[in-house]
Formats: structure tokens, sequence, C-alpha cells
């Protein structure tokens, strides 16, 4: 019985021809993410702000009624809420801020949660109560700190590792890479107005992983042939690397993707945002071990001699003694 492969024996893509284009469109891309994350912003979950976020569903209704729902909980006099739809159109969350006290005092957050409930469900009959996450202002402030310094630090880590295990411009490679898939995987959830919260900070640091496995893979090959052809121009070695690792690379993404989408269709809500960076994370830590990863090498003057030991004057006497000179 033949094996299947999906990447045929001796393929041979020129993926460097079209290295000045893509770059182009990845950083318009990235500066466009930025722009949507600083005007529009990214939907911080309680686990950032603070507060208290109740989430509901409406069982018989196709939509849920937000305006009915913002003058109701208005009323109760903790201040106006903020409601918004996530997953289907009839699932909202309530976000609240805590009440004066609800730091030293819990039951003041309790009492609050209770009462905005109990009022959804009496204006509501068909309302369901998903759950309640009330989190402090002082243990948001925290965990926003801890997860933007996680994050930090895996890719500087990364970046370090590569320079260590190859060099300098290889690390710098791996951290461009790095930046422009977490920096699109954050231009999805402020397009998106996704809630971040602490699941998709997981998900970026397995996107890190995912991304930094394939582009070792990737520059493992590359010094491997930078050895074996010392005379072969540099795009085309990227090239022959490329092509030598891209049955591996596929067959991975697309292990990968049948999970994942099979997660986003039938998977529980609750887990639909941290699918999604993920699912996204395969498809641009892929595209970026390509374009990103490889062509920076061209641009920092790396050659399949960049990193041969110099001869020094005294080596060189010695190995011409040896010849015979």
């Amino acid at each position: 019985m033949k094996l299947l492969k999906l990447v045929p024996d001796h393929t041979n893509i020129h993926f460097l021809k079209w290295r000045v284009p893509f770059y182009v469109v990845s950083i318009i891309l990235m500066a466009a993410s930025w722009g949507l994350v600083l005007t529009k912003g990214l939907n911080l979950g309680v686990d950032f702000i603070g507060g208290q976020m109740i989430r509901v569903t409406f069982e018989r209704s196709a939509e849920a009624p937000v305006g009915a729902l913002r003058e109701e909980v208005n009323k109760l006099g903790y201040g106006e809420p903020i409601i918004q739809r996530y997953g289907k159109p009839n699932e909202i969350s309530i976000r609240m801020k805590l009440p004066a006290g609800a730091d030293h005092d819990a039951s003041l957050s309790d009492k609050m949660a209770r009462t905005i409930t109990a009022d959804v469900k009496k204006n509501h009959p068909d309302a369901r109560i998903d759950g309640v996450d009330s989190v402090s202002g002082k243990v948001s402030g925290e965990l926003g700190q801890s997860a933007a310094l996680a994050l930090g630090l895996a890719a500087l880590a990364v970046a370090a590792y590569i320079w260590l295990r190859f060099e300098w411009q290889f690390g710098v490679g791996a951290l461009f890479a790095l930046v422009h898939d977490v920096t699109l995987t954050l231009g999805l959830f402020a397009l998106t107005q996704m809630e971040f919260d602490l699941n998709i900070v997981a998900a970026l640091l397995t996107l890190i992983g995912y991304s930094l496995n394939d582009t070792i893979v990737v520059y493992d090959r590359i010094r491997e042939n930078m050895k074996k052809f010392r005379k072969m121009p540099m795009p085309e070695l990227l090239d022959l690397s490329v092509n030598e690792t891209l049955a591996r690379t596929i067959v991975t993404a697309l292990s990968m993707l049948i999970t994942l989408v099979a997660l986003l269709l039938l998977g529980p809500d609750v887990i639909f945002g941290f699918t999604a960076a993920i699912t996204l994370g395969i498809f641009v830590g892929t595209y970026s071990s390509i374009y990103m990863a490889s062509p920076i090498l061209i641009w920092l003057k790396v050659n399949p001699n960049s990193f041969v030991p110099t001869e020094t004057a005294q080596e060189k006497q010695e190995r011409l003694a040896r010849e015979g000179y």
C-alpha cells in the first residue's frame, strides 16, 4: 500500500521570491492590529479590570434584550452596567464595578450579585444564569502585570535560547516572528471584541511555544544546509531548507487544526476565545516561520560563510606546513 504524501518528494516552491511583498503585507497587518488595540481596545475580562461579571443566556429568545437590561440594572443603584453579547446573540455578560468597600467585605459583592440576578430572573423568566465571577481591583491589577510579564519574558527567553543555539541573527529573526504572531492575535481580539482574559494569555503562551518549535525546525535545517552548500546563494538555500521541512510543518499544523476546528464548532462557549486564539496562531505561526523568520536572515547579512571561523596567520602557516609548502 502506497503511503499518502501531503507534500511530494523534491518539492521546490520558491517561497523567498515573494519575501518583500509578504513582509510589506505583514508589517501593514501588524500596524493595523496595534491601531485596533489602541483605538478600539481589548474587551478585557474581569480578570484584568476587576469587578463582577454575570453571564446570562435567554433560552427562549433569539436575541438578548440588551437595552431593557441596561435600564433595569441601572435602576438598582449599583451604577451603569456594561452589557455585551458573547457567543450567540442570546448570550450576554453584565459587568459591574464592585461596590465601595467590597475589597474588605466580600458580602457586599455577593449581595449585589444576588440582587442583580434576582431582578433579571424576575423581569425575564427565560433567563438562565450561567455564572458569576468577581475579582477585586488589586488582584486584577496584579494579574494584568503578571500576564504582561509572562508574555515578555517568554519571548525574550525564546530569543536568547535561539541566540545561544544558533547565532544572534537567528535570535532576532525568531523574536520578530513571535512579535508578529502575538500582534496579529491581539488584533483579532481588538477587531472582534471577544473577551480577553487569562485563558487568552495561556493561548498566547501556547502560540509562542508552537511558533518557536516550528521556527527551530526550519533554522536547524538552514544551519545544516549552510555547512553543506557553501557556494549556494542564500535565497536558494533558504528555499531548499523550507521545502525540506515543509512536509513536517504541514502535517503538524493539520493535526492540530483538525482538533481545533472541532472545538470551535462543537466545543463549549467558555473556551471559544481560547480555541480561536490558538487556531489563528497555527496559521500565523506557520506563516511566520517561512516568511518572517527566514527572509530576515538575508537582510541581516547571513550567508553560508558567516559562521566559518576565520583562519589566523599562525593557523595558516601551520596548514601550509602540513601541506608541504
